[in-house]
């Protein structure tokens, strides 16, 4: 069967999570909310300066893909932070959604926690009953000084605020971290207030991916204050190694499968916590004896 393309008039480049890759992606915004972060390369480009799309566009694209897309089960919203919109447009974004699109049965969507603090459990809950699922929250660390560095504009304490309250809500929640993103002068303590964070959040899915550039480490170098030192692969290890030690999880489906890292992990934790470990403690130990991605294969 080909591929239809929906009727949605995109603004290039689209960037969506890699579980989304079967979803219908509305586009309610055009790049990010903050778009500040030294380490991302995402939304640099001029056409991907942030702006919301008009409503009646959103509405008139999620009303036309109702026409030829009625089967779609899934809706991901992009791009980098549709949780930015009010309350009030989500509301009716969500509501254009369930009217034309009524096989669809997740929606989900980028979260920055500081847009989901501008709203009250109450709002978040309404949204979730609305059909807003899963967000997708990129904590990168959980070091309030690895964070500063890096401009994320947030700190453990903002982070945690936004995770519980999505929780509160019935929305599940994918937290992203970046491994390597302390350099080796901050490897241990980003490992250690990652895991904290990540323990006392209790995430229904975690990723980590490993910090990489495409064009150069110049603004994430000055974040640092002209002193960042890339981790080796053997060290990116053993930061994992060191973080995943220190989870404490209930049940976090686990995914570090991104083109980015060189060993690929997955499992749920902590219940597969050991077998993991040891697939980690062979890549420190014997690397020649463990299947690991080449340059090749982690082409980004």
């Amino acid at each position: 069967m080909s591929y239809q393309y929906p009727p949605v008039d995109y603004i290039e480049p689209v960037f969506r999570p890699p579980s989304e890759a079967n979803s219908l992606i509305l586009q309610v915004t055009n790049g990010c909310s903050w778009n500040r972060c030294t380490f991302c390369e995402m939304y640099i480009d001029p056409q991907k300066k942030f702006k919301p799309k008009s409503e009646g566009d959103v509405l008139t694209e999620i009303e036309r893909c109702g026409q030829s897309l009625a089967g779609v089960r899934r809706v991901f919203l992009g791009d980098g932070d549709a949780m930015v919109l009010s309350f009030k447009r989500l509301k009716a974004i969500l509501e254009a959604i369930r009217l034309h699109l009524p096989a669809v049965t997740r929606v989900s969507a980028y979260a920055l926690p500081s847009n989901l603090r501008n709203k009250t459990v109450e709002q978040l809950q309404e949204l979730q009953q609305l059909g807003l699922k899963l967000i997708y929250v990129g904590a990168e660390s959980g070091d309030d000084q690895v964070l500063s560095c890096i401009d994320k504009g947030e700190t453990f304490a903002s982070t945690l605020d936004s995770l519980t309250k999505a929780k509160q809500a019935g929305i599940k929640t994918s937290v992203m971290l970046i491994n390597g993103i302390g350099g080796v002068r901050y490897s241990k303590q980003h490992a250690l207030a990652s895991a904290q964070l990540i323990n006392q959040a209790q995430p229904d899915y975690l990723a980590t991916l490993v910090l990489f550039s495409r064009r150069g480490d110049e603004r994430l170098i000055q974040g640092y204050g002209g002193e960042f030192k890339t981790l080796s692969q053997r060290q990116l290890f053993q930061e994992m190694e060191l973080f995943l030690s220190n989870l404490k999880l209930e049940r976090t489906i686990f995914r570090s499968d991104h083109a980015s890292n060189f060993l690929v992990l997955k499992g749920v934790l902590n219940r597969d916590l050991e077998s993991m470990l040891t697939q980690l403690r062979r890549a420190i130990d014997t690397p020649e004896k463990v299947f690991l991605r080449g340059d090749s294969q982690r082409s980004l």
